[in-house]
């Protein structure tokens, strides 16, 4: 069973908004306090690119189809995630924690996985696939401890 001791770290993002939090208490009663928060305003594809799909030409005959475009607001929420964790590398890198908690939702966890250097991974002492950005910080509190728990 795993602990949340003083000084670890807790990150709970998604792809549009994210907070760092450490541990002030102790294993047996954690209390969260925020370090620091990031959120971005992230519109639909729709209204971030263009407005007809691009199109491919056969190769022979005149034929065309359509080709699907990048989905903006996608690649947005990545490059939103791959930045907090790259700050976490940073902090990291400075000892500012020795362990740290990631909370994401399945599709941004999987960014975060990818965008984590070894020397951040090294640090991680779980990855929990849930949702919990629009909750307040005693709910994220007891998700993790109980996620840790198990």
């Amino acid at each position: 069973m795993k602990r949340l001791k003083t000084g670890d770290w807790v990150v709970v993002a998604d792809g549009a908004r994210g907070i760092v939090l450490v541990n002030d208490g102790t294993a047996l009663e954690p209390a969260l306090s925020t370090v620091r928060t990031y959120g971005q305003d992230n519109p639909k594809t729709s209204e971030q690119g263009r407005d007809k799909p691009p199109r491919t030409f056969e190769s022979v005959g005149t034929r065309r189809s359509a080709a699907e475009g990048p989905d903006l607001h996608q690649r947005a929420e990545d490059r939103f995630v791959a930045d907090i964790i790259a700050d976490l590398a940073r902090d990291a890198d400075g000892n500012a924690f020795a362990n740290v908690v990631i909370v994401a939702p399945p599709a941004a966890l999987g960014e975060m996985r990818k965008a984590a250097g070894d020397g951040l991974s090294a640090r991680v002492s779980a990855w929990i696939d849930k949702d919990l950005t629009k909750e307040p910080v005693p709910s994220i509190t007891k998700a993790v401890m109980r996620a840790l728990e198990d």
